[in-house]
């Protein structure tokens, strides 16, 4: 799964999610795209079973691009633990998502597959997406 190799904090605060995306708002790299309409937090575990998917699908005969990487550790504290102590542990990574931003890139593939590939893709990720294609 996805983590940062190194971060300066362990522990981070949650944070506001405001405004669209300024950056990463672009088919850069493939002919096809997967686009965020929606805001959130999208896990490692999601970005890597919506990575599959596409691979899976397109057995392996495209390039996939991946545009967003999971910075942000989320913490959690133990089932039956009670109130107070402290902030949790560190449960996993999440990568924050605002409308705009381009998930994952596509080429060498038929719009046709291109497009049931991200849909597929869309259905493990949190957030609402849209498939977008190169003029």
């Amino acid at each position: 799964m996805l983590s940062p190799k190194k971060q300066k904090f362990r522990k981070l605060f949650r944070g506001k999610n405001r405004g669209n995306t300024t950056r990463g708002t672009n088919i850069d790299f493939g002919e096809f795209a997967m686009k965020s309409i929606g805001r959130g937090m999208v896990s490692a575990a999601q970005i890597e079973a919506a990575r599959k998917a596409i691979s899976h699908f397109t057995k392996r005969e495209g390039k996939v691009w991946l545009r967003i990487f999971p910075h942000k550790p989320i913490t959690a504290k133990a089932a039956g633990e009670r109130l107070g102590a402290g902030k949790g542990d560190v449960k996993g990574f999440v990568a924050v998502v605002s409308p705009g931003r381009i998930i994952f890139e596509l080429s060498g593939v038929s719009k046709e597959i291109a497009f049931t590939a991200f849909e597929r893709a869309a259905a493990k990720l949190s957030i609402k997406t849209k498939f977008l294609a190169k003029q």
